[in-house]
């Protein structure tokens, strides 16, 4: 085969003292890097703390300049079937064609209104990937504007169009040791004061990339969620 394949695994664990270190969920990814530039992460997450759990599963494919091209979305919450959804993008518009118990059979159209800096799918794998191909001046907070399914901040709802206009930041490179080896990493932040488009405000949100192919290493929002995330296995 000529195209590349990045395959990995990111624990979930909690930082809230009465779980403090323990397990809250997995999330097993695959990037497939074709010879034409273009690229599709594959992504399968799962949610145990807090309840309801959620389940993901998301395929999603980008261009040769890392704009969204289209992405599928399948989601459970608490067990049961909450959604499916399939995106696709054009170059002034976003169309959804989705089903949910609680929505129904929907299809829409929106555009696009100018430019946007890619797709928020909720996988962590892709977070990191979403900045690693953005430009930033270091320490300077950027606006990050995004599609996504869901402006829940787990991704825990039926998959629709939704907008968020988010604060990012790039700290600056360092070396990062994490389960799956040392890295050389770029150490961004997400910072939201309630005003972006997602449910209510987000604590700040730490992520370290891969300097390479932009591979999540670790991360961790604090406020209320006290969540922590680092990659435990990768192939190439």
């Amino acid at each position: 085969m000529k195209h590349r394949t990045i395959r990995g695994t990111i624990r979930y664990t909690s930082k809230k003292p009465e779980m403090l270190d323990q397990p809250r969920g997995i999330e097993h990814f695959t990037f497939t890097h074709h010879t034409d530039g273009k690229t599709t992460l594959r992504a399968h997450c799962c949610i145990e703390e807090p309840d309801p759990t959620v389940m993901r599963d998301i395929v999603y494919s980008l261009d040769e300049n890392h704009r969204p091209l289209d992405c599928h979305v399948r989601l459970v919450v608490g067990d049961r079937f909450m959604g499916s959804g399939w995106f696709r993008f054009g170059p002034d518009f976003v169309e959804c064609e989705s089903y949910g118990p609680d929505i129904g059979r929907l299809s829409q159209r929106v555009p696009l209104d100018g430019p946007i800096d890619g797709m928020g799918t909720h996988p962590i794998v892709a977070d990191g990937y979403l900045l690693h191909n953005l430009k930033f001046e270091q320490g300077k907070v950027r606006n990050v504007r995004v599609k996504l399914p869901s402006p829940d901040h787990r991704g825990a709802t039926p998959p629709m169009i939704s907008e968020v206009n988010i604060g990012a930041v790039f700290l600056g490179v360092e070396e990062v040791t994490v389960q799956a080896g040392t890295f050389r990493a770029r150490h961004y932040q997400f910072v939201d004061d309630g005003s972006s488009g997602m449910a209510g405000a987000h604590p700040p949100y730490d992520i370290w990339a891969e300097e390479q192919d932009g591979v999540f290493l670790k991360g961790g929002v604090g406020g209320y969620m006290q969540t922590w995330y680092e990659l435990t296995h990768l192939e190439r």
